[in-house]
């Protein structure tokens, strides 16, 4: 008697995770760099008490599993600064930060009043040397190579670190837009950075509007398949009552 009611609760949690995941995609259509997520969900279906036959009408419990990433590209913007930099391919930047390193595709870098390359947020971008890039007043044409290999006309400053790890998935979200994982990382002798350009987000801005309708939808009727079953089951009382 209580399994439609539980059923529809179970559905309505899965579908409150997911349009928490669409709103956070939408929201950083825009973000450099940003990767959208999919939520992934099992179900769980009722067997008949003491018996190993599924019920008919089959029933289902729904819980969501896991968060999945999107690894494809983000379209590549022209900017024309120096600084903006975009990954081809796999990879990403190694960022130093008080709690250890960290990872992003967010190429766009700039110099702090001391002269280092520092993300948006003011944190050292490393070099494969395992030290933050740093330029003199001197140093005013700058050039970053595809393999990432910083020059000005005084010479060759460093280059960029960067790295892929065998799982991206296992990639999670910390302070900053930045990535953290439990795996190493491994380098890459050969990225493919593009100077004066920066990746955009890969999230499609009209297939996660639909996507949000049809949840808002479901779980519309969800709620009205819920109170449906409320009131019969109050009726029923009722009915037992008098």
């Amino acid at each position: 008697m209580e399994n439609t009611a539980l059923i529809g609760v179970s559905h309505q949690a899965a579908l409150r995770r997911q349009m928490e995941t669409i709103a956070n995609n939408i929201a950083n259509m825009n973000t450099t760099g940003f990767k959208s997520e999919r939520v992934m969900f099992v179900d769980h279906l009722i067997r008949n008490p003491g018996d190993d036959q599924l019920q008919d009408p089959k029933l289902s419990f729904v819980r969501d599993v896991a968060t999945v990433r999107d690894l494809s590209s983000g379209a590549l913007k022209h900017t024309g600064n120096p600084f903006d930099l975009a990954i081809e391919g796999d990879g990403f930047f190694v960022v130093q930060t008080p709690d250890g390193d960290r990872y992003t595709r967010n190429g766009r870098l700039r110099l702090d009043d001391t002269g280092q390359v520092v993300t948006d947020h003011g944190l050292p971008v490393l070099t494969a040397g395992g030290q933050p890039v740093v330029l003199s007043a001197t140093d005013t044409e700058i050039t970053i190579s595809r393999d990432g290999t910083i020059s000005s006309e005084n010479g060759v400053l460093g280059r960029f670190r960067v790295v892929r790890f065998d799982n991206q998935q296992n990639l999670r979200i910390v302070a900053e837009g930045l990535m953290a994982s439990d795996e190493p990382p491994q380098d890459m002798d050969t990225p493919r950075l593009v100077q004066g350009m920066l990746e955009g987000s890969n999230v499609e801005s009209v297939v996660e509007m639909t996507r949000m309708i049809e949840v808002h939808r479901a779980y519309d009727r969800t709620s009205k398949l819920i109170s449906g079953e409320h009131e019969r089951i109050r009726k029923m009382m009722q009915v037992y009552a008098s």
